[in-house]
């Protein structure tokens, strides 16, 4: 394997990576399926990483080996009640659901070539240390995933479904208690 650097980034900087963080989250995707029945799609990708780019407190984590990106992971600091929403803030634990130090991930993606070599929990670890609150949540698809394995093993528990919106698939909503 070659050597691998992990750089933070920010919001000022998401204009110029977008073509390559689409490109890693297409290759990551491809053949999934699910994903895209769900109406993700890199065009959706590019919207969201640009809307989110304009909360503050976002960072944007990207992995860098053989000259390119093979990786990356995003997302931003922000209040219980935007992350979760009114429908399911009541049953969001009571500790998570008060905390004034919340960060939502939004994308974690790693090219398939490289898949499997750590560097997933290594952008997730990044990413904790940059957002330093003591709660962190992400949406997953649901089943028996790579990424959901993942989420797992690095400690995420369910926490309930979520709907993107009235006619937006149900994802699994995964919490974690972050040792900040």
């Amino acid at each position: 394997m070659s050597t691998l650097a992990l750089r933070r980034h920010g919001a000022g900087d998401t204009a110029d990576l977008l073509d390559a963080l689409t490109e890693v989250w297409a290759e990551a995707h491809t053949g999934h399926d699910d994903v895209a029945r769900a109406g993700f799609t890199p065009e959706a990708l590019r919207r969201q990483i640009t809307g989110h780019a304009r909360h503050e407190g976002f960072v944007l984590v990207a992995a860098y080996a053989e000259g390119r990106i093979v990786g990356f992971g995003y997302g931003f600091i922000c209040t219980p009640l935007y992350w979760f929403g009114e429908q399911l803030l009541p049953s969001i634990a009571p500790e998570a659901r008060r905390t004034d130090s919340l960060a939502g991930i939004c994308e974690l993606a790693v090219r398939t070539g490289w898949q499997g070599q750590g560097i997933g929990s290594g952008l997730h670890r990044e990413l904790l240390e940059a957002l330093r609150t003591r709660w962190v949540s992400l949406l997953a698809m649901p089943g028996d995933t790579p990424a959901r394995r993942l989420y797992d093993r690095l400690g995420y528990r369910y926490a309930g479904p979520y709907r993107t919106g009235p006619d937006g698939p149900v994802l699994d909503l995964l919490l974690l208690r972050t040792p900040f």
